[in-house]
């Protein structure tokens, strides 16, 4: 427009090209038109990623109404030979799941050894049940998984010897939620003096650690095994269920936990931790310096067998030795009886 405006006002292409600083060719191409050029769309250019599309359009299919994070895609597409970075994945993607607002939370860091925090997730339910036991240590973040059928006393005992073995080392503290197995009443004997189960009290006699409760409907007062809960579901259980489901099979626990090992030690342990700005296993040593050394294997009276019919009476307490009232323990005693 303003080359048309200068030639009418009788300026020269020379003068033309001066002013607007542009070439004399440019001048008398755009006089030759008879209209101000008009710019249409450009062309889509192809991309690394355009062969892989299908690929990722799939995966996000197979894995509703759960979601699958754009890092494990992004490590699924780069074994097929995708050459590109993950930027051009995460822009791909973004747009099929809606941002959630997040909920700011104030975290509470915990010295070497002092803690590990617990939790059952629930990924099955009804006829074919499949939940994960996750123990995770509060300073290091290292967790161990172990996928079982049940969440029974007896399978809640035998996780905490595994996770206990393979960390090579117990706790000062373990920091549960208000699971049954775990606690009969809470504030029993007072404010934070609780009852909890003699199976488990049984146990953390004998491993040495002190049991210890979040606060009632407070899941983020165990924050990072919360939080460890999430990752393990989005960035191991759904891509594992979801390849598994297109291949015409069902994830069952045996072959959960050959994988979840593995993924432990190739991928959720080697990671940069998003709160701590390093690796679990970086932090490791430290944590396993303060650990208390682990007993001798758990073989003690469990509280929670029935006793056999055979079984010789139970050995009479001296009255003398008792620290509470009389008949606070003779209601213990009544109720873990057979």
């Amino acid at each position: 427009m303003e080359i048309k405006v200068l030639a009418r006002q009788g300026k020269s292409i020379r003068q033309i090209a001066r002013e607007l600083r542009i070439s004399r060719n440019t001048v008398r191409g755009y006089l030759r038109e008879d209209s101000v050029p008009g710019y249409g769309p450009r062309a889509v250019r192809p991309i690394k990623l355009d062969p892989f599309k299908g690929y990722l359009e799939e995966r996000i299919e197979a894995a509703k109404p759960e979601w699958i994070p754009a890092s494990v895609l992004f490590e699924e597409v780069r074994r097929l030979g995708y050459p590109g970075g993950i930027s051009q994945l995460r822009r791909h993607v973004a747009g099929m799941k809606p941002l959630a607002a997040v909920e700011p939370v104030v975290r509470f860091e915990t010295e070497p050894g002092l803690q590990m925090q617990v939790d059952f997730v629930v990924f099955r339910r009804a006829r074919d049940p499949l939940s994960a036991f996750v123990a995770t240590l509060g300073y290091s973040r290292m967790s161990y998984v172990e996928f079982v059928t049940d969440e029974r006393l007896e399978t809640l005992l035998a996780c905490h010897e595994h996770a206990f073995s393979y960390f090579e080392g117990v706790s000062q503290q373990v920091l549960y939620d208000n699971m049954k197995t775990v606690v009969l009443a809470r504030d029993a004997y007072g404010a934070g003096r609780h009852r909890f189960h003699p199976g488990l009290w049984d146990m953390a006699q004998h491993y040495g650690f002190l049991p210890k409760l979040c606060r009632p409907y407070r899941a983020k007062t165990k924050g990072k095994v919360e939080r460890f809960n999430r990752y393990l579901r989005y960035s191991f259980y759904v891509p594992l269920v979801s390849r598994l489901r297109q291949a015409g099979l069902i994830l069952d626990a045996a072959t959960a936990n050959v994988e979840a090992l593995r993924w432990l030690r190739d991928v959720a342990h080697a990671r940069t931790h998003g709160t701590t700005g390093v690796t679990p296993c970086s932090r490791m040593p430290a944590e396993q310096a303060a650990l208390l050394p682990l007993p001798n294997p758990y073989c003690g009276e469990r509280c929670w067998r029935p006793r056999p019919p055979n079984a010789p009476p139970a050995p009479r307490v001296p009255i003398e030795s008792l620290q509470h009232p009389l008949r606070l323990y003779q209601q213990l005693l009544v109720e873990v009886a057979p």
